[in-house]
């Protein structure tokens, strides 16, 4: 029995920055931010989204494709919680109208949250064949206005149904983890941005790379040769290529061109999105699945990193008929229904962003119909509504 991914479904706010203009707002070079981040745009949640309501948009992608009574299993991982007792996952099972039956729970390690869930929900379903489970990745990725990494912020989130023979992705029972107490990256409960060494971050980065990466080739005499496409957490799309770098070093030609190939294709919707914490490397997932060329059986390996810090590197084959249970056109027109604002907007609607809503005062999205937003406190108890 295989069990892997089933379905996916991504989301983010309609909002956008260019990244050109935003460099030109701060003084930098365009380039800087374009090819030295790797960054083309940025995706921008207003008041009105928040974790929650982004994992929600994200799991109704699907939702009405498959049977949700088998869910048993919802969990969220997320470093954006909107209470710090109640896990965000129990708002979204209510959105979701799942059975009150289903187990449910909201993980935090960073950006490692989502990975952490899905390993959880991998060996749920192995022991429960007949059920299925829903992870979903969710996240506001804040440095704070002219940082040293506000190019590198964004907004998104993606879900995903982990089954028994999968429709789109096996994910295999073989990783190599790695972890380590160090301040790489970390936000305090007073602050309601992330502080970040950005130099000392990416060192580890790709220092957790190295090590699970050789210790997964070791316990399982993998090559890089046979891998069809290695994909990695992209907090910026120029960290992963440093990491594909070191991955395809002393390989022949084929095997880097192939490998590289592979990863453009994993890069192209973060390289709009930005950084969205503990989905980032599932929404490179996608993006290699809508946009690169894959054939049944192809090995994918998948490198996850949260600050922290921790790493973990697994691998997933690519099921025959994946592309039926894919929808890259509505991807491309969720990516294409935002709107560009301004720098000013961007900082005006950043700084709202920061603030608690005042109680009974009820938030409007201009969302379009159909979507669940964050719509403001009522006594003190958030409320969420479907557009």
């Amino acid at each position: 029995m295989q069990v892997g991914i089933d379905r996916i479904g991504f989301y983010t706010p309609n909002k956008y920055v260019d990244m050109t203009e935003l460099a030109q707002a701060r003084g930098d070079d365009p380039n800087k931010y374009l090819i030295g981040i790797g960054q083309s745009q940025m995706s921008l949640a207003d008041q009105t989204q928040d974790a929650v309501s982004m994992g929600i948009n994200a799991t109704l992608r699907y939702a009405n494709q498959v049977d949700m009574k088998t869910v048993d299993l919802l969990i969220m991982g997320t470093e954006s919680g909107v209470d710090q007792s109640k896990s965000a996952s129990l708002f979204v099972k209510s959105a979701l109208k799942l059975s009150p039956e289903v187990r449910t729970f909201e993980i935090k390690e960073a950006c490692f949250g989502m990975t952490a869930g899905m390993m959880i929900a991998c060996d749920y379903v192995r022991l429960h064949p007949q059920r299925s489970a829903i992870v979903i990745g969710s996240d506001l990725a804040r440095y704070g206005l002219g940082t040293s990494g506000e190019v590198t912020q964004g907004a998104g989130s993606v879900s995903v149904l982990i089954k028994a023979n999968p429709g789109i992705l096996t994910i295999g029972a073989d990783h190599s983890a790695y972890s380590s107490d160090i301040n790489d990256f970390w936000r305090p409960n007073d602050s309601p941005v992330a502080l970040v060494d950005g130099k000392y971050s990416t060192e580890v980065y790709l220092d957790f790379f190295k090590r699970t990466f050789a210790d997964y080739q070791g316990q399982t005499q993998k090559q890089t040769s046979d891998f069809a496409a290695l994909i990695y957490h992209l907090p910026f799309t120029k960290m992963g290529y440093k990491a594909n770098r070191l991955a395809v070093d002393q390989q022949d030609t084929a095997i880097v061109q192939r490998l590289e190939q592979s990863f453009t294709a994993s890069a192209v919707y973060s390289r709009e999105v930005g950084n969205i914490y503990t989905a980032s490397l599932y929404l490179s997932l996608l993006s290699l699945l809508e946009n690169g060329q894959l054939k049944a059986d192809n090995l994918v390996g998948l490198f996850s990193y949260g600050s922290g810090a921790m790493g973990e590197f697994y691998a997933g084959q690519v099921v025959a008929g994946y592309t039926d249970h894919l929808n890259p056109e509505k991807d491309l027109a969720l990516l294409q229904r935002r709107q560009k604002v301004s720098v000013a907007e961007y900082e005006h609607l950043f700084n709202e962003a920061l603030r608690q809503p005042e109680d009974n005062v009820e938030l409007v999205s201009d969302e379009e119909e159909g979507y669940w937003y964050f719509a403001g406190c009522k006594d003190h108890v958030r409320q969420y509504k479907q557009k």
